[in-house]
């Protein structure tokens, strides 16, 4: 777990965004932001980062209520406390007595009634709506997330090998049960949570990108996609893997999984430090359409991943922002014949670094999940 140190670096860097937006504090509503800069993981929190003109660290200030005040004295420790139900009106108003200029608030975050009932505790403070200065910050990874990503990852590839070596994967067996398995071998591997409803999708249904595990059953020959992934220290993995159940693959599933593969393994060398994000969109999706299949990619190549399953950066056509390192996304192609069937197949990776100052380009990334990609027949 990470430590008080880890999360007071977090918020110098925010204070840093602060000061080149010309913003006195920031109020933090976002839960997700409020873990990242603090370490808490209530349900209720909210968040004063004031820049280094207004005090600093020494001024910073998370609120919340009287069902948390052991675990705000665990989890963020150092940290000021105001014990209050309303904690972002509260935030507010002890800014507005120090007194705060401009205020800044997450805009994606404060619904149009919240800044109505913000605005009302704001005496003499211009608020300042802003948007992803903290999900900026997430973007590139610290060496505590990155161990947490890692783990996240090892225990969703020991569950797959697990549920495949136990003969669970097999006709007759529901897409339901199956989900049900994988979810409790990642818990028995480590995880904390899932982190996101698990899919499995037998057959037709593999053609479906998010296809919800139903009670239909695996039958013989069917190609079978599991996408799925473990939390760990609030972390999250994402893997997709397609195999065939009790029977080699038909001539066409064997095609569509060696494109999809060589996809794959395109865009990951793409995922390069300093790279465009729209580029390993761009070469996996060149595989795919060059193989006669263009129309049959129906989504993205990727996003990132972290705190939270989706986040900063998308990894979609034209995306322009460069890929950082230390930056966590996945590559997850795919082609989906409707009625027929479909594949897709995903790596959390990590961006490395470049091989020398200025150049575009290294190694490739760090791969965090690691089970075969070969089309497996279970």
């Amino acid at each position: 777990m990470a430590g008080p140190e880890v999360f007071a670096h977090r918020r110098e860097r925010l204070r840093a965004v602060l000061g080149d937006e010309g913003i006195d504090a920031i109020l933090v509503t976002n839960l997700v932001n409020v873990r990242y800069l603090t370490g808490f993981t209530g349900s209720h929190a909210a968040l004063l980062v004031a820049s280094d003109e207004q005090g600093g660290d020494d001024a910073a200030v998370i609120a919340t209520d009287g069902r948390y005040t052991t675990q705000v004295a665990q989890q963020a420790p150092g940290l000021a406390v105001e014990m209050a139900r309303s904690g972002a009106l509260r935030l507010v108003a002890l800014a507005a007595e120090r007194p705060v200029g401009r205020l800044g608030f997450e805009s994606s975050t404060v619904t149009v009634a919240q800044h109505e009932q913000l605005a009302g505790e704001a005496t003499g403070i211009e608020l300042v709506g802003t948007r992803g200065l903290v999900e900026g910050l997430r973007i590139v990874k610290d060496a505590t997330e990155l161990a947490a990503l890692e783990a996240a990852c090892g225990a969703a590839d020991r569950a797959l090998s697990r549920l495949i070596d136990s003969g669970a994967l097999r006709p007759g067996e529901s897409e339901r049960l199956v989900a049900r398995k994988l979810e409790w071998l990642m818990h028995e591997e480590g995880a904390e949570g899932i982190a996101f409803e698990t899919i499995i999708a037998a057959g037709a249904h593999s053609a479906v990108p998010h296809h919800r595990p139903t009670d239909s059953l695996i039958e013989r020959g069917d190609l079978v996609k599991m996408d799925f992934g473990a939390v760990v220290g609030g972390y999250h993995s994402d893997m997709t893997r397609t195999v065939v159940v009790g029977a080699q693959p038909e001539p066409w599933q064997q095609r569509i999984h060696d494109i999809v593969r060589e996809a794959q393994a395109a865009g990951r060398a793409a995922a390069v430090e300093g790279g465009l994000a729209g580029e390993v969109d761009g070469a996996a999706r060149a595989v795919i359409t060059a193989a006669g299949h263009g129309d049959h990619f129906v989504h993205s190549t990727g996003h990132g991943v972290g705190l939270e399953i989706h986040e900063a950066p998308s990894v979609a056509r034209n995306a322009d922002s460069r890929l950082l390192c230390n930056t966590a996304i996945t590559v997850e192609p795919g082609i989906y014949l409707p009625g027929r069937g479909g594949v897709r197949i995903e790596d959390t990776v990590i961006i490395t670094p470049a091989v020398a100052e200025g150049v575009t380009g290294g190694g490739g990334p760090a791969v965090l999940t690691t089970t075969t990609r070969e089309l497996l027949v279970v």
